[in-house]
């Protein structure tokens, strides 16, 4: 079983535009999305503003009904049985909405937890271990008003909430936005330790390529609200090309390039080329099946080394998810 499973979701929203003669608009928000999350992993929904990130997970977690498809949150099904989902789940959709100002992070979560029904030793005992875990307690979460909350002691705060009642089911809707480097780095990290140490399943949404890849187990990257790919970073990024280009800068050596160039064809048996660089080193580009990268840069190293010559830099150039994503739909995020 699934932690989630969305299966041909859709999702339709009525609008009016304009503002002298007013028209109702339809805007197709979802357009048949389906992937699954399992325990234990952290999920990244990656797309542009305006993909259907933060619908499909509104869905997910009972506040949005969709017009078609299904969904089911451990085994629940978020339109039938909406309590067994709420249960189960800790959501996240804003940093700063729902949090009373002029009450402590401390307050605001002993408030929130005596709404979900926790209370006395029980309670006092989760607070602790989640302001700990999330670094407010040094930060000053027991003192402070959430008015004097940074932005990023508000994330933390927010993910507290979420995660009072031990959820099995974690929604995150872009949980490091607008965060300086080591909060959202905080964050990131709290993920990994969530999905591996606590075995919860954690589904985050962002636009943000770099985090998804450091952190995600699988990725579905969603455009104009529907799925074009999804699996590891590495499945996705072999939806570029099947070969890794590695690059080796190395000191002139005493051989002439067509020289080298021979001797490295011979060694290697693989695609290369052999370029002159300024300051006195030539570049050696090398085409390499995916997976075979380290071998083949090892073989070449060696090789130099063989015949004296002195290695510069040597790098793996491998390609991003942006530059799968361009590929699949022509533009960036």
């Amino acid at each position: 079983m699934y932690a989630i499973e969305a299966i041909d979701l859709h999702k339709t929203y009525i609008t009016k535009r304009g503002f002298i003669r007013r028209r109702i608009e339809k805007v197709k928000a979802l357009k048949g999305v389906s992937f699954n999350v399992r325990k234990a992993e952290v999920f990244g929904l990656l797309g542009p503003n305006g993909a259907g990130k933060t619908t499909t997970v509104k869905i997910l977690a009972t506040l949005l009904l969709p017009d078609k498809g299904t969904a089911k949150v451990m085994g629940y099904d978020v339109v039938n049985e909406p309590q067994k989902v709420r249960e189960i789940i800790g959501v996240s959709l804003s940093v700063e909405r729902g949090f009373f100002w002029k009450l402590t992070g401390y307050e605001n979560l002993k408030y929130f937890g005596l709404l979900r029904g926790l209370k006395g030793a029980e309670l006092e005992n989760r607070i602790r271990y989640l302001m700990d875990l999330l670094g407010l307690k040094q930060l000053g979460g027991y003192t402070k008003f959430y008015e004097e909350y940074s932005l990023g002691m508000k994330a933390r705060l927010s993910i507290a909430r979420a995660l009072l009642h031990d959820p099995e089911v974690l929604m995150l809707d872009e949980p490091t936005l607008g965060l300086d480097p080591h909060s959202a780095r905080a964050i990131r990290d709290l993920l990994v330790k969530l999905a591996r140490d606590e075995k919860k399943a954690v589904l985050m949404t962002s636009h943000n390529m770099f985090e998804v890849e450091m952190i995600c187990d699988r990725v579905a990257i969603i455009d104009k609200g529907k799925i074009i790919a999804m699996g590891t970073v590495p499945e996705l990024k072999r939806l570029v090309s099947k070969e890794t280009p590695i690059v080796i800068d190395v000191w002139k050596p005493g051989y002439s390039i067509n020289g080298l160039l021979k001797m490295l064809r011979r060694d290697v048996g693989t695609t290369l080329s052999i370029e002159e660089g300024r300051g006195g080193y030539i570049r050696i580009r090398i085409l390499t099946p995916i997976g075979e990268e380290e071998r083949v840069i090892h073989r070449v190293i060696n090789t130099l080394f063989g015949i004296g010559a002195r290695v510069r830099e040597a790098k793996i150039v491998e390609p991003t998810l942006e530059d799968v994503f361009i590929k699949l739909t022509g533009e960036t995020i």
